[in-house]
């Protein structure tokens, strides 16, 4: 049973599948700028990436659901919660596998992750402790409550990629980004 640690503005379990997406997308070592968001390609991307869910809000997607893992979990975060500026109507939710899974990050990224679960509306943690599987188990639970994924994904094995063969399974609509076209 998810802990609901925040929560505003609605109920999550109002929340209406066909209006939700969620992300799942690549680590910084399979992305070509890594940790460096500075890189002229990670800007790109990003604008790329802020076109993209003005688009899904237009097209009726109000809320979303963050795997907030490092990579495209995090930069993902950051333009949903830079979007809602102009959209006061989205709402961002991180879903957390396990209690403290930042814990070996390094310290800078630590403190990202905790400045974007400040501003998330709601934080579901999925579990105490971390096992093998509490990757796999929040991207399922994420899938189950969404109707669309957008997916930072490069074509090779990973749990992005299980996510998305997960995802088509379940009959959603699956929106890919490849990140080898920013390189």
């Amino acid at each position: 049973m998810p802990l609901f640690n925040k929560t505003k503005k609605k109920v999550l379990e109002d929340l209406l599948i066909e209006e939700t997406a969620c992300l799942t997308g690549h680590r910084p070592k399979s992305l070509p700028w890594g940790y460096n968001e500075e890189k002229e390609n990670c800007i790109r991307f990003k604008k790329d990436l802020y076109k993209l869910f003005t688009g899904a809000i237009e097209y009726g997607l109000k809320n979303y659901m963050v795997g907030m893992a490092e990579g495209f979990d995090m930069i993902g975060c950051e333009t949903l919660i830079n979007l809602k500026k102009n959209h006061k109507e989205i709402f961002v939710i991180a879903v957390v596998p396990c209690k403290n899974q930042e814990i070996k990050w390094k310290p800078e990224q630590q403190k990202k992750y905790h400045t974007l679960l400040k501003k998330c509306d709601a934080v579901i943690i999925l579990q105490e402790e971390y096992t093998t599987d509490c990757m796999n188990k929040r991207n399922k639970y994420m899938v189950e409550h969404s109707s669309v994924v957008i997916a930072c994904y490069n074509g090779k094995p990973s749990g992005t990629g299980n996510t998305i063969r997960f995802a088509k399974e379940k009959g959603c609509k699956v929106r890919i980004i490849n990140p080898d076209e920013y390189k």
